[in-house]
């Protein structure tokens, strides 16, 4: 399930989470306009006529991570013929458990294109939050009730106890896999703050608040010792590297800073120390792994939607305003390009001082 080589003392349950209502800046009709041409170019690129979010680096595959991803942007942009392309695909092709969670991938040139039934927690995540959206913007009250379905199986099949804090809650990467007889492997990026909370509040999971909460905690003790990673093993005696599985801050990992400035989270220490490993890179250039052990930068990439994520943080972290968020590239690969659009989103969302100058 590896899918590439690639905030102030938080740790009360849904009651005493600081995810306020309305502490976010709404986005806007003439916000959500300006992304047009964007939105546009990333479908021309990267979405089937079929409603498939098409990773050409991953074997021309699809995902439910991408499809999460797809359909939550569709929602955002109000673009309702897209969203139900995606939905319609996405229920016949991934959704084909006995439960309401996605196959984690789905690949075109094998004679079994779905092989594992195994979900992948965050793209079942993203599906919901896109649905509760489409259906208040679409008019869909279908679309609710899907969305709280996947939610009453993720909490069901994904959400467990840190075995170090008592009471407090996670998200497993899946529903299978991922346990182990020292504890649990668990990937802080599967873990969208703002996403778990919407749903939480809107379907009345405290089980998914609760896991919002501890992955943000989780964070904050990660950051105490370096760059939050890719993978981590959680042990009765505490986090630690995962046999097999990245400690260092890649590709999977760039998400989390992303992820907490888009929750309203920009003070959080995961999010200042990913800014550090990238300070002193020259313009262009992003860091893709970061050393948990020493900070320093293992890989950089040049991909306008890394580079994105690199100054929304920096500006986010700091008091400056305006920030080198570069203009969308057309060319970039499905994951920089999708994250590109995610931080446009954040920045307008949680960091207007963070306007791309």
């Amino acid at each position: 399930m590896i899918r590439r080589n690639l905030l102030a003392g938080l740790c009360g349950l849904a009651g005493a989470s600081v995810f306020g209502a309305g502490a976010l800046r709404a986005q806007t009709a003439d916000d959500i306009s300006n992304l047009g041409d964007v939105w546009r170019a990333w479908k021309a690129a990267h979405l089937a006529s079929t409603g498939r979010v098409i990773d050409r680096l991953q074997q021309n595959s699809s995902h439910s991570e991408g499809q999460g991803y797809g359909l939550l942007l569709a929602a955002v942009m109000g673009d309702a013929r897209s969203f139900e392309q995606m939905e319609t695909w996405t229920r016949v092709n991934l959704a084909i458990r006995a439960d309401t969670l996605m196959a984690w991938r789905w690949l075109p040139d094998t004679p079994e294109r779905v092989p594992d039934l195994n979900n992948a927690s965050d793209g079942d995540l993203f599906r919901a939050w896109a649905l509760m959206k489409a259906a208040d913007a679409f008019g869909v009250a279908e679309y609710r009730d899907r969305a709280a379905a996947i939610v009453a199986d993720l909490v069901a099949s994904c959400i467990v106890a840190r075995p170090d804090r008592i009471g407090m809650m996670l998200m497993l990467p899946a529903a299978q896999g991922f346990q182990t007889d020292e504890g649990f492997i668990y990937n802080p990026s599967y873990a969208m703050p703002l996403a778990m909370m919407d749903l939480a509040n809107a379907f009345d999971a405290p089980e998914l608040a609760s896991a919002a909460d501890g992955a943000v905690q989780l964070m904050r003790d990660l950051a105490s010792g370096g760059v939050v990673p890719d993978w981590v093993l959680l042990t009765p005696s505490g986090p630690r590297a995962a046999e097999g599985f990245s400690f260092d801050a890649g590709y999977e990992a760039v998400r989390a800073p992303l992820y907490l400035v888009w929750s309203d989270m920009a003070s959080h220490p995961a999010v200042a120390r990913y800014a550090q490993a990238q300070a002193n890179l020259p313009p262009g250039l992003a860091a893709t792994v970061i050393s948990r052990q020493s900070g320093g930068v293992l890989a950089t990439d040049g991909a306008a939607g890394y580079n994105a994520v690199a100054a929304l943080t920096a500006c986010a972290a700091s008091d400056q305003i305006g920030s080198r968020i570069p203009p969308f590239a057309p060319t970039d690969p499905y994951y920089p390009a999708t994250l590109h659009l995610f931080a446009l989103l954040a920045q307008m969302h949680a960091e207007p001082r963070c306007l791309p100058l």
